[in-house]
């Protein structure tokens, strides 16, 4: 059975998971593209702040979907295992890693990363699922250094027993834990491509939140 329509109706299942931060001053912080579309959906539904947290997938050579490691910023993530199931060198590393840096300037500048700000608040840093969770992890490490309260990494599928490193993430929240995990998009009936004017509209749309002027969180 495929759980989800699209990332829109996993945003709302996602955000019954995350009631607690209602009306909160918590900040839910996408990650482009898809992730964004998710994380909107959460935000509007619990009222908070969105915002995008920008980060790149290095991916292996010839299947650039598994990732061997990801960029933030600040931040790089390598795993030597995935590498060598890749069958890729250093080299091949390099040349990718130059390509994603490249498009990590440009999404930061387009969406505008890093405009919220979070020190004292609780940072929900979102995607549409965790495969090998590189992204999550680079992106809650990149978080780390705006000094947030807490940071919950909330996805609507992972695999079953994937955990965050407990320096990254102070809490994971998952619906779907899946046994028989391959990629994220088996979970979609809709995952078509999401494209840069998505995630602008989407960021230009989003509620500012009510934190001000309700209880504090937990």
């Amino acid at each position: 059975m495929i759980p989800f329509a699209d990332r829109r109706s996993a945003g709302r299942e996602l955000a019954a998971e995350l009631e607690r931060w209602r009306g909160t001053d918590a900040v839910v912080l996408g990650i482009p593209r898809g992730g964004v579309v998710v994380a909107a959906a959460v935000a509007e539904a619990l009222g908070l702040e969105l915002d995008a947290v920008v980060v790149r997938k290095l991916g292996a050579s010839g299947h650039k979907e598994y990732a061997v490691g990801a960029i933030a910023d600040g931040v790089r993530i390598v795993t030597p295992g995935a590498m060598r199931w890749a069958g890729m060198s250093s080299r091949d590393l390099e040349r990718v890693e130059a390509a994603e840096r490249d498009e990590l300037a440009r999404r930061t500048d387009a969406f505008g990363s890093a405009s919220v700000e979070l020190s004292g608040r609780t940072a929900i840093v979102v995607d549409d699922g965790v495969a090998t969770g590189a992204s999550a992890i680079a992106a809650c490490r990149a978080l780390r250094a705006r000094d947030p309260k807490q940071i919950v990494l909330a996805v609507p599928v992972a695999p079953e027993h994937w955990e965050p490193p407990a320096d990254a993430v102070d809490e994971f929240v998952c619906p779907y834990r899946e046994a028989d995990f391959w990629a994220v998009g088996q979970y979609y009936d809709d995952f078509r491509q999401t494209t840069d004017a998505e995630v602008l509209a989407l960021l230009r749309a989003a509620p500012t939140g009510s934190g001000a002027d309700e209880e504090a969180g937990p």
